[in-house]
């Protein structure tokens, strides 16, 4: 406390007992995928790419990123300097990155590998620990990639006890066979994970004109992106259309759907021209049914995150009430502005969430362990998945 000898008013700084939470961000991606070392580079700016006796001059090109070393990249052009354009040594990650860019997603981290080793499965699950340390990351997909070993693994990543902020995009097996056995293969079931089934069509053809479809994880990653930023991070990312998309590999009907939509396939369907996310489902299973939603999943991982980077002032200070005091006002302020956007249900904050820092949660025993505890509930929103109307015949007249 501050010694006032010569009289005269003082103003002091009072620091405030509230410490605003700030949401994290939900729609920054990581993408793993082929790369070969020889793809055709861009020119460097304002160079000619030749030498005066007419040779190709190297140094004039961008240099391929390296492998196994995420790049950030927060746009297509930056793509295309890091990765080059679309061309068969990259088509698969190009297309998905694009299709991530061309549907709202704004930023993204991608790690390639080059390819051609013994074993590309095994590339592919090294280069997603490179993901690890990136904490911005919140969706990850390995477009193409739909062997058992790498999607088992880009969920168990999501999964991490240390991590547990992100969400795993699936690309469907190629079939035919409308099971979730053929679709999904062995990957067990995971609330952090969603898969979507079939390719898509982006307008890329083989040399006899035929479609070579392309795995839909990127595009819909980019989907997220943009139904994050236009409604938030509650809002499904489904019965929206996914831009680029020009057909589907398989087309599934109402029927169809019927057997997939149970076991959490999410089929991309076509309704009126348009390719559309027909489902919104995670993988969790009926063990888990709270965490069926995507929307679900993702609002908790928003809010956990959230919570926990805004709340980090808390460690090492007294175990006392006021501390307890304080918390409750900041987490309370924050899930007032998370219920005001529409992401909780009740028609009042009290009906919608409840936080509860106090001695019946920190009893000595829990304060002499070193711990402080803090228990919070929310009404979470679900989508409206199944929208009936009951429609009967009326003779008129008063209701």
């Amino acid at each position: 406390m501050p010694q006032y000898l010569a009289p005269g008013v003082y103003v002091e700084e009072v620091p405030s007992a509230i410490k605003p939470i700030a949401g994290v961000g939900t729609s920054t991606a990581g993408f793993v995928g082929v790369v070969a070392d020889d793809v055709a580079m861009p020119l460097l700016p304002g160079r000619s790419g030749v030498q005066a006796d007419g040779a190709v001059e190297p140094a004039d090109f961008h240099l391929v990123a390296p492998a196994g070393v995420a790049q950030l990249v927060d746009g297509w052009e930056t793509f295309k300097n890091l990765f080059g354009d679309i061309q068969p040594g990259n088509q698969v990650l190009a297309h998905a990155a694009y299709g991530f860019f061309n549907n709202g997603g704004g930023r993204c981290w991608i790690t390639r590998v080059a390819g051609g080793g013994e074993s590309l499965d095994d590339d592919l699950i090294e280069a997603l620990e490179t993901f690890t340390a990136i904490d911005e990351i919140a969706l990850v997909a390995i477009p193409g990639a739909v062997s058992d070993a790498v999607q088992t693994k880009l969920v168990d990543h999501c999964e991490n006890q240390y991590l547990q902020d992100r969400f795993a995009i699936l690309d469907g097996r190629r079939t035919t066979t409308l099971t979730k056995a053929a679709i999904q293969g062995g990957v067990r079931d995971s609330s952090y994970g969603a898969i979507y089934y079939p390719w898509i069509d982006v307008g890329v053809t083989d040399d006899d004109g035929n479609p070579v479809y392309q795995p839909p994880s990127g595009h819909i990653a980019g989907v997220y992106a943009r139904v994050d930023t236009e409604r938030g991070v509650h809002k499904a990312p489904a019965n929206e259309v996914i831009r680029g998309a020009l057909g589907v590999e398989t087309l599934v009907s109402k029927q169809g759907q019927a057997g997939l939509n149970p076991d959490d396939i999410n089929v991309i369907r076509r309704f009126d021209g348009n390719i559309t996310i027909w489902g919104a489902r995670t993988l969790a299973g009926r063990e888990q049914s709270e965490w069926r939603y995507i929307s679900s999943r993702r609002l908790f991982n928003f809010l956990r995150e959230s919570i926990d980077e805004g709340t980090r002032w808390v460690v090492f200070e007294p175990n006392a009430p006021e501390l307890w005091s304080k918390i409750r006002r900041n987490v309370g302020a924050f899930l007032t502005t998370v219920w005001a956007s529409g992401a909780l249900l009740g028609n009042t904050p009290e009906q919608a969430f409840y936080v509860r820092c106090d001695e019946t949660v920190n009893p000595a025993g829990v304060r002499d362990a070193g711990q402080l505890v803090v228990e919070i509930g929310v009404a979470m929103v679900r989508p409206a998945e199944f929208v009936v109307f009951r429609i009967s015949q009326w003779a008129g007249g008063i209701q």
